[in-house]
């Protein structure tokens, strides 16, 4: 088993932590947190709207109507059309994040997921819906890629956690107005009661249009490029409140600039870079197991297929299921929310040991409650049934959807940051093409007994992750660039830090003298 190791004695987490002023007390840096939300933390609302749409238009009469009453496949088709695209562009993502920036990034990728809304909106027959579907999905992953970068590369240490966390978090925003907007349409008899919900997905991405450019661009990206003065500016201006003489701004960039050094003189920014030593192997084996459990942990079963669960539980009027979606996605609201909130008290493999054994608890439970009603009609057995999905929630939000990015971004150096998050990326959205053609074919093959395969399945989940998981709290950024990495780096980057640290020092020690000097 990977163990946690000592906390970091490094000076620019423990001057972070130290920093007794609140970010919200800060103007710079609570305008830039303000203008995160609409333009980056809120990113996944498009996945959490699209899962949504699929979910509830299921529940729509002319929806089911104008498609032909869709089941099995092709029902699987209409939902996974979003990750095939997923899949599709993901090659390409480091390309446009790398060499143009974060912000470029997310720019692109939110025009590419405006045009597929509007053609999803107004498509005359499913394949033009499908392709629509397949043009949101490619330009998501954009967005997402270069949005958690940027979130963990702008962040000052003592927020970034959190906000990372909060990142994921705002998927249940998008599953809440689409579950909303969606009860509200149901009540007119016409197509228009699934084509509005299907023209709002675009939403979250005009947010991102409008407001992007009026945030900085990532300091480590501008570094990367030799911009040494706008990467100081930025670092002054939002960690520093525009003290030019901070001493945790200079540790800060010295930190960084050494860091990036080291990778890039080691890296040639490819895909081969990804395979190259042991440590970067190791890396790409997390990400894509945690690409696969983020969507293969039962969780796709209830996001784009509760009314098929429902109904073999006998609930299947059409309004009892919407209000109770709607009712799951606010439930999953707060529980994302608080995971957020905590991710900053607890380790990270603490966390993700006990959402992962939750969720297995909760899975049995509700597989056992169900075959209880299936054999014995027993209503009691069904209510508790209601009750574990709605259990699912907080187990889930405590691992895969609080510390997703967060994990990523700490265990992914920055030369490599964007290709890794795509690797994660292409297993997720693979991984969600497969259970969302599988699950409507699995349920409707064999029932409840279906549940019993997830069972199984995330029981091998919690076992990958207590022996390969390492412990990534309370260290910087740039301290975590060679968590896995060979020692003659590490003994640079230990001997940069010292020299950092020596420097800080002397400059302290200097202030305290002055002000002695005037006391006196």
């Amino acid at each position: 088993m990977v163990g946690g190791g000592p906390q970091s004695d490094n000076v620019i987490h423990r001057m972070a932590m130290d920093d007794p002023i609140p970010w919200w007390k800060k103007p710079h840096l609570r305008n830039m947190y303000l203008l995160l939300f609409p333009c980056v933390i809120g990113i996944e609302m498009t996945s959490g709207f699209d899962s949504q749409i699929i979910n509830s238009a299921q529940l729509l009469p002319a929806w089911k109507e104008y498609f032909g009453h869709p089941t099995g496949g092709y029902s699987g088709i209409l939902a996974s059309a979003l990750p095939l695209g997923s899949v599709l562009g993901l090659p390409f993502i480091p390309l446009i994040n790398d060499n143009f920036g974060r912000r470029w990034c997310i720019m692109f990728g939110s025009c590419i997921m405006i045009i597929g809304t509007i053609i999803q909106g107004f498509s005359k027959n499913a394949p033009m819906y499908i392709i629509a579907r397949a043009i949101i999905g490619f330009g998501l992953p954009y967005a997402i890629v270069a949005g958690s970068c940027l979130i963990g590369e702008l962040a000052y240490p003592k927020e970034r956690p959190i906000l990372t966390s909060l990142f994921n978090a705002c998927y249940f925003i998008g599953a809440i107005v689409a579950a909303g907007c969606t009860f509200g349409t149901q009540r007119i008899k016409n197509d228009w009661s699934w084509r509005i919900p299907s023209l709002l997905q675009m939403a979250p991405s005009l947010l991102q249009v409008v407001f992007v450019f009026f945030l900085p661009e990532s300091p480590r990206y501008l570094m990367s490029k030799d911009r040494l003065e706008e990467a100081k500016n930025v670092l002054i201006h939002y960690h520093a409140e525009g003290n030019a003489d901070s001493e945790f701004v200079k540790a800060e960039i010295a930190e960084i600039k050494v860091t990036l050094e080291i990778e890039l003189e080691h890296s040639k920014q490819s895909w081969a870079d990804m395979i190259r030593t042991a440590g970067m192997r190791r890396r790409v084996l997390i990400g894509s197991l945690l690409g696969l459990f983020t969507q293969l942990s039962g969780n796709v079963v209830i996001s784009y297929f509760l009314g098929d669960v429902l109904k073999l539980i006998g609930y299947t009027d059409p309004s009892f299921q919407t209000k109770y979606n709607l009712g799951n996605q606010c439930w999953s609201l707060v529980c994302g929310v608080s995971a957020a909130m905590v991710v900053m008290r607890f380790r990270r493999r603490t966390m993700y040991l006990t959402g992962i054994f939750s969720i297995l608890a909760v899975y049995v439970g509700w597989t056992v409650c169900t075959a209880v009603f299936i054999a014995h009609k027993n209503p009691v057995a069904a209510k508790f049934s209601l009750f574990w999905i709605y259990a699912y929630s907080p187990a889930y939000n405590l691992c895969f959807n609080a510390l997703t990015y967060t994990y990523l971004v700490e265990i992914f150096p920055y030369a490599q940051r964007a290709r890794g998050i795509a690797i994660f990326q292409f297993w997720g959205k693979a991984a969600q093409f497969f259970g969302t053609n599988v699950n409507p074919i699995g349920t409707q093959a064999i029932g409840w007994k279906y549940l019993l395969v997830y069972c199984c399945w995330i029981f091998a989940e919690a076992a990958l992750i207590w022996f390969l998981w390492p412990e990534t709290s309370n260290r910087s950024l740039e301290e975590l660039a060679f968590l896995f990495e060979n020692k003659e780096d590490l003994a640079r980057l230990q001997q940069k830090r010292e020299e950092t640290e020596q420097g800080v020092g002397e400059l302290d020690h200097e202030k305290h003298s002055v002000v002695h000097e005037r006391q006196v």
